[in-house]
Formats: structure tokens, sequence, C-alpha cells
């Protein structure tokens, strides 16, 4: 599977969860603390394959993006603590559902300049070929990648 296709299919998983935890009524905690699970599960081995793979593959093929990729990296830094955060709380909090609010604004934003902004400029430097290759190493990453949101490259403050 091409590379961004991949990464296009991780944020369409990660949209319909938002759209079920935003359905979800202030005392169904069980289902937000599932959900909320699953948002961590997949944001976490998601920034983790485009850290280890993609972004390192995109800025050599399309150096122009790098800047986009360096605030790429900056917004998952956010993201990855923030979902370190909601692992740690509880359903119940007052802020629980505040903080995934935030999470998913900030993850929206991601997502449609990725999409938008320098994805189509990666796709024309990589090329079919190049992205089908990246998109197998994407695939194989998710395997190995992670679970536990600090464990991202980004959460380093470095």
């Amino acid at each position: 599977m091409d590379a961004i296709v991949l990464l296009r299919e991780d944020h369409k998983t990660v949209e319909k969860l938002f759209k079920r935890f935003e359905k979800t009524s202030d005392d169904d905690t069980a289902e937000r603390r599932r959900i909320a699970d699953e948002v961590i599960e997949e944001l976490t081995v998601h920034a983790w394959i485009e850290e280890k793979f993609f972004y390192p593959a995109a800025r050599e093929a399309a150096p122009d993006t790098t800047d986009h990729i360096l605030e790429s990296i900056e917004e998952h830094h956010a993201v990855v603590w923030m979902l370190s955060e909601i692992k740690g709380m509880d359903p119940g909090d007052e802020r629980f559902k505040a903080k995934m609010t935030v999470l998913m604004e900030q993850v929206r934003h991601h997502v449609e300049e990725e999409e938008q902004d320098w994805f189509p400029e990666v796709r024309k430097a990589m090329g079919r070929n190049r992205l089908t290759e990246l998109g197998g190493e994407l695939e194989a990453g998710k395997k190995e990648a992670p679970r536990d949101p600090l464990a991202v490259p980004s959460a380093d403050a470095k």
C-alpha cells in the first residue's frame, strides 16, 4: 500500500473514533474510556511510524517540506504528552472530556495541514514505487511500534 494512502487511512480511523467519542453522553464514562484507549493506541502507533519512517523519507525526497515536517514533529510532541495524560486519567474526571476535545482539535489541525499542505509535494517528489515501498515499511513498523505515547521520539523535548 502507498505510504500516503496508509497514513490517510489512519487519519480516517482516528476521525471515526473522535466522532464516536463526541456522541457519548457524560454518564457513559466506560465507553469514553474504551474510545480514548483506542485513540491513544492509534495515535501513538501512527506518530511513531511517521517519525521513524515517513518524515525522514519525506525530508530526503522533498527538502522543501522540512519546515512542515519539523512543525509536525512539534505537534506530535504536544499530542503524545496529552495522550499520556489521558491514559492516566479517570474518565469521570471533569477535565477528561475537555482534554479529549483539545486533543481532537489539535489532531484535526495536524491532519489538515499534512493532507492539504505537504502530502501532495511528497507524493510528487517520491513517486508511486517509492511510496509503495515506504508503505510496506510503515505497515511493518506498526507491528513493532510502542503503545506508550512517551516512547514516541517527539515526546523527548530535545
